[in-house]
């Protein structure tokens, strides 16, 4: 028997390993030593204590909410694996299984048409057999436009799809492709293709118009308004007649909403898809993708497949997840947008103890996995209490079924008529979807949530970072949006943690103890950030400004503890960006924004989170804004903070840095000219000196944006009044509790 060679590989980095678990023993025994120093303090005699208790106590638990933070984050370094792909060995295409394509928009204002037209041409255009492949467009806000859209963007796909296989252009984006400078000709310079080319690009910008035009007119009429929320079901097959050019099938879905009904957000639309598609298609795997997130590389599917078609691999394998990538990062990326500690650490980390979360988007999942595998001598009665009364999806479920949408006419009216029903609003009523099967809806961040859940249940996961990136998105461009888009980011895994699904408690049933620590690394997070930053910016100043010290002298051995705490954060954090592949300012960016997104985001996030559990707040998800701004691009590239956001935002982050500049001046102030003894005052509060300068150092653009700058995108005047404001009543008012 021929011996068959492996679809994929998997690499351990043992080196890197090594170095990780040094690290992590090394800076334990630190951290031991610190809480040992801290301790001690509550064990003198009280007549040796000089130092208020109360500061001492919020400063140690600051210290240990940050230790743990830094414990759960080790996890994620435990067994970092690396995987290859090798796609020219897959079978034919007659043997590779069919692919449904999953793309979900919301907000016609926020995510412009052009973009998600080329996001849907971009999947059409994949490298795989175009009978085996079928893409749903998910239009929630129910706009004509989005239809009209859809049906120009069709008419541009046949002539695009084609030209991409005929040339094997590398990029199945059109808009990326006649974009970039890079030569993407494939293997075609001759006069003919260059023809082709001219033309293809000039239906493109026609169809930009075009799409520019549609929009432009539907939110001139009152009916873009009101339909939002409230619109019928809308499923219509896009390429209903015979092409000559084979072309996958164009579904357009928008599914049933009233505001007498929850919706669930992008959980609810994802099982609308996965219900309608059973109707038309039922293929076994499934592509999700945002609406902004282009198919770059047409050879995505196969790479992905190349897991599902390996015979080593087991049939546990859920979803295979690849990174999101960005056409619009600048060099210098002060928002961090890019997310390098998830998509080029931290899964890296999953992947070697179980596999990553679902990251929202450019995954492709199993069917199964989300519905369950069924048999002819189910209960069907049974299967209708967990899954809905349609018959015909029932049907849907048992293993290979295949849908006679296509083949036959009658067939295909009888299937948009069912699919009609189950894309309707009450459908789920009386049922398990979004609590048991489909994409789960207790938290707004139902990539996390279904993640844990697929996981807890057995199920693995492989994360595949190919050279050539395979999707490209558009990322915020000023501070404003990005704000937000981490506050939604925040509030849907902190629901999760201060749950009884909570990762610590609730995901041990078949996970490793490591990956149960990856999931309760990004749970915990941002709450543990937000509690540990604040402490850290506001205690150890209000201290200072009262002459309180709260850190050894730099005499005192003691003083060695969290000098070697801090250098060895901040060398962990360095050698992670350059092996990488970063630079030492992408270091500089990611400190800042952390601090940033600490004091804002992560604590409105957990806010939000809170009341909800007191039923003061309701959730909610604001889709991120993907409009362009010229005027804020601009000042992206130039690596200039665009401050024109909502006070709300700016007022916690100027408080901070006003709190630090103050504590700060006054100290030195006090050790140059008030006290007799400067020398000593400096050794004794150097500790907390320094914190203040590294918070002002590494924040100096909030200062900028405060007091330098005089353009449109400084902080405005009002919002540092504010600050002032609360700062002075923190000074005054912690000074009085704390001292």
């Amino acid at each position: 028997m021929e011996k068959s060679f492996p679809l994929h590989e998997c690499h351990v980095n043992k080196v890197t390993i090594i170095i990780n678990r040094t690290h992590a023993i090394l800076h334990s025994i630190a951290i031991l030593f610190l809480i040992h120093y801290r301790l001690s303090f509550f064990f003198q005699h009280p007549q040796n204590i000089t130092i208020p208790t109360l500061p001492w106590l919020l400063i140690f638990v600051s210290e240990l909410i940050l230790s743990f933070a830094w414990f759960l984050q080790q996890a994620c370094r435990w067994r970092p694996v690396y995987r290859n792909v090798f796609p020219e060995r897959l079978p034919v295409d007659d043997k590779l299984p069919a692919i449904d394509v999953f793309i979900c928009t919301a907000d016609p204002k926020k995510e412009p048409s052009v973009e998600v037209m080329n996001t849907m041409i971009s999947a059409m255009a994949l490298d795989y057999p175009p009978e085996k492949l079928h893409v749903y467009i998910s239009d929630d806000a129910g706009s004509d436009a989005t239809l009209r859209c859809t049906k120009e963007a069709w008419n541009f796909a046949k002539y695009w799809v084609p030209f991409r296989r005929k040339y094997g252009l590398l990029t199945a984006c059109p808009d990326v492709y006649f974009s970039s400078s890079e030569d993407d000709n494939g293997d075609y310079k001759g006069s003919e293709f260059k023809a082709e080319r001219k033309k293809m690009e000039e239906k493109y910008e026609v169809l930009k118009q075009g799409l520019r035009k549609i929009v432009e007119g539907h939110f001139t009429t009152n009916v873009a308004i009101n339909n939002t929320r409230d619109h019928p079901t809308i499923i219509e097959v896009i390429n209903k007649e015979e092409d000559k050019v084979k072309m996958p099938q164009l579904i357009y879905v928008s599914r049933e909403k009233k505001p007498s009904h929850n919706h669930n957000f992008k959980a609810g639309a994802l099982n609308v898809l996965l219900r309608v598609s059973a109707m038309i298609s039922n293929s076994s795997y499934i592509l999700i993708l945002d609406c902004d997130m282009y198919c770059n590389d047409p050879t995505s599917a196969r790479k992905a497949m190349c897991f599902y078609c390996d015979s080593q691999t087991p049939s546990s394998l859920a979803f295979v997840q690849f990174p999101q990538t960005f056409r619009n990062i600048s060099q210098d990326d002060i928002y961090d947008n890019q997310i390098r500690f998830a998509f080029k650490v931290h899964w890296y980390g999953f992947d070697g103890v179980g596999g990553p979360i679902i990251s929202g988007s450019n995954f492709y999942i199993k069917r199964e996995a989300l519905l369950g595998s069924f048999n002819k001598q189910q209960d069907y009665m049974a299967l209708k209490r967990l899954f809905g009364p349609s018959n015909d999806f029932i049907k849907t479920l048992v293993e290979d079924y295949k849908p006679r949408f296509i083949k036959d006419g009658e067939s295909s009216r009888m299937s948009l008529e069912n699919a009609n029903i189950l894309a309707s609003c009450s459908y789920e009523n009386q049922t398990v979807w979004g609590s048991k099967v489909g994409f789960l809806y207790f938290s707004v961040a139902e990539n996390y949530f279904t993640g844990l859940n697929l996981h807890r249940k057995g199920w693995k996961s492989v994360y595949l970072n190919p050279e050539r990136q395979q999707f490209l998105g558009t990322s915020t461009t000023n501070l404003n949006d990005s704000l937000i888009q981490w506050t939604r980011w925040t509030s849907g895994p902190v629901t999760v943690a201060l749950s009884r699904f909570c990762p610590l408690t609730y995901g041990s049933l078949k996970m490793s103890l490591v990956q149960v620590l990856c999931y309760s690394e990004l749970a915990f997070m941002p709450l543990l950030n937000c509690l540990s930053l604040w402490g850290f910016a506001i205690i150890p100043q209000l201290c200072l400004f009262n002459g309180i010290p709260l850190y050894p002298k730099v005499s005192d051995p003691n003083f060695n503890i969290f000098s070697v705490i801090l250098v060895s954060s901040i060398l962990k954090s360095l050698y992670e960006v350059v092996t990488t592949g970063e630079q030492l300012k992408v270091w500089r960016n990611e400190w800042r924004i952390w601090m940033m997104r600490s004091v804002t985001c992560y604590t409105y996030g957990c806010f939000d989170v809170i009341l909800n559990k007191l039923g003061m707040k309701e959730a909610t998800f604001l889709p991120t804004n993907k409009v362009t701004d010229d005027e804020q691009v601009k000042l992206y590239e130039m690596g200039v903070f665009d401050f024109r956001t909502a006070t709300v935002f700016l007022a916690p982050l100027v408080t901070v840095i006003l709190i630090n500049i103050a504590a700060f001046v006054g100290a030195v102030v006090k050790a140059l000219v008030v006290d007799d003894d400067g020398d000593q005052y400096w050794e004794k509060m150097f500790g907390q000196m320094f914190l203040s300068f590294f918070i002002l150092i590494s924040n100096f653009a909030v200062i900028e944006g405060m007091i330098i700058r005089r353009d449109k995108a400084k902080i405005p005047l009002s919002s540092t009044l504010w600050s002032v404001v609360f700062s002075m009543f923190i000074l005054l008012i912690g000074s009085v509790i704390l001292c």
